[in-house]
């Protein structure tokens, strides 16, 4: 089975950056359409940034022009870049298999403060 570990949250400032990891256990996700999700206190999980099975990008309207999803299939890994955050971009942040959702990992922190 398929583990995703999630991290390089923090702590930072509004108008700070952030670079997310995925790295995936147990097998490879070269053929997946990978994804970024987050959870603020309270709310639903939502997709924040995505892998299309065409490999075309899809990205949530709150965080387009500011985040970048990337990927490095020879090391199992998805990235996040995350520039000019903002307070309401806090959340923990998932990765995971868009059209084949299998298990959430623990997710990493991340607080944008005003």
């Amino acid at each position: 089975q398929v583990q995703f570990v999630e991290s390089g949250g923090g702590l930072v400032q509004a108008g700070g950056s952030l670079r997310l990891s995925c790295v995936a256990s147990g097998s490879t996700f070269g053929s997946y359409a990978m994804g970024w999700y987050r959870q603020a206190p309270g709310k639903q999980r939502v997709l924040v940034a995505g892998f299309s099975v065409s490999g075309k990008i899809d990205y949530a309207d709150s965080v387009k022009g500011r985040f970048t999803i990337s990927r490095d299939n020879a090391e199992n890994t998805v990235y996040l870049q995350m520039n000019s955050l903002k307070p309401e971009d806090t959340a923990v942040y998932y990765c995971n298999d868009r059209y084949n959702l299998r298990s959430w990992g623990q997710g990493t922190q991340v607080t944008v403060s005003s």
